[in-house]
């Protein structure tokens, strides 16, 4: 396998199991987060622009709708048989979940808190990036489990161009060498990565928004802007 620059994994490690896995968590992460990159401005500019979000919406949908296959064709003239032929269709391919998600994350921000939050002095740019993207989490990271889970998957197509599949080459080794627990093992480590990738999100959906209800309990958070404060006791002690 070839070298693409900074991220590369040691050739040495290439072609073991664990280089293996480390490839695929770089071909199907890095493009999640060039995704989010490219939809939370997208997701500003539609809830800005409202007249913008149907037809973001109606190209991100097309796009996926393309196959990868055809994709990494017309790519492979311009990028070769590489990493980044893989990833930049899948970095696209996120958008089609994310940029829906903090688009609703946004758009559920009270009218009040909004209001409050341009009383205070907040730019447009400002109250986005401090006052709806921090109560816009939830749906952000509804959004970004979906995204990582399917880039996991869609890594493996890799495997059809020069061997780019990372865990995905060991489907095609296991029908050129007759040896079908080779495709149990990358179907199942894919699994893994992707369960393990879930995980990870929901804990950090969880350390970034303590004002959820736990334990299955539904409710809606408190929009509290910064600066405000939020000590229960303290209020119904000075009602006292």
């Amino acid at each position: 396998m070839s070298g693409d620059g900074f991220f590369d994994v040691p050739s040495d490690l290439q072609h073991s199991y664990l280089g293996l896995v480390a490839l695929h968590l770089q071909e199907a992460l890095i493009p999640v987060a060039g995704g989010l990159v490219l939809a939370l401005l997208l997701a500003q500019l539609c809830v800005r622009y409202g007249w913008l979000y149907p037809p973001v919406l109606w190209g991100t949908t097309i796009f996926y709708a393309i196959p990868s296959l055809a994709i990494f064709v017309i790519l492979i003239d311009y990028t070769g048989q590489s990493r980044t032929t893989v990833m930049i269709p899948l970095t696209l391919y996120t958008l089609v979940v994310l940029v829906p998600a903090i688009v609703d994350g946004i758009r559920s921000v009270p009218e009040e808190t909004q209001a409050a939050a341009t009383a205070m002095g907040f730019g447009a740019w400002r109250r986005y990036l401090r006052v709806e993207l921090p109560i816009a989490v939830p749906a952000i990271f509804a959004g970004l489990r979906g995204a990582t889970a399917a880039s996991i998957s869609l890594v493996s197509v890799g495997a059809l161009i020069g061997n780019q599949g990372a865990l995905g080459n060991m489907l095609t080794d296991a029908m050129f060498y007759h040896r079908p627990m080779l495709a149990v093992s990358s179907v199942v480590t894919t699994a893994v990565l992707a369960v393990l990738a879930d995980a990870l999100l929901v804990l950090g959906r969880n350390l970034l928004t303590p004002w959820l209800p736990r334990g299955g309990r539904s409710g809606t958070p408190a929009a509290v802007l910064p600066g405000a404060r939020t000590d229960t006791r303290e209020k119904l002690g000075s009602s006292r």
